[in-house]
């Protein structure tokens, strides 16, 4: 498992913005693009790179907070 795999993503539809954005807010603020998949893709890149940002410059990595859905009712 890669350090950056205890961070949530996720890319999502913004009408306001007429595009896709990819969060990951643990880590970042997101970025955007218009193939959802491509997009991923992409933040799990800058995730990565974030989380090396981090270990290069010895700051201890951010605590995962935010965690994907575990029920649905």
């Amino acid at each position: 498992m890669k350090a950056s795999d205890q961070y949530h993503k996720w890319v999502e539809w913004s009408d306001e913005d007429g595009t896709y954005i990819g969060r990951c807010p643990d880590l970042l603020t997101g970025i955007h693009g218009d193939d959802p998949v491509q997009l991923y893709a992409e933040l799990c890149d800058v995730a990565d790179e974030a989380v090396q940002y981090f270990l290069d410059n010895g700051r201890p990595l951010p605590t995962p907070r935010t965690r994907p859905m575990q029920e649905v009712l």
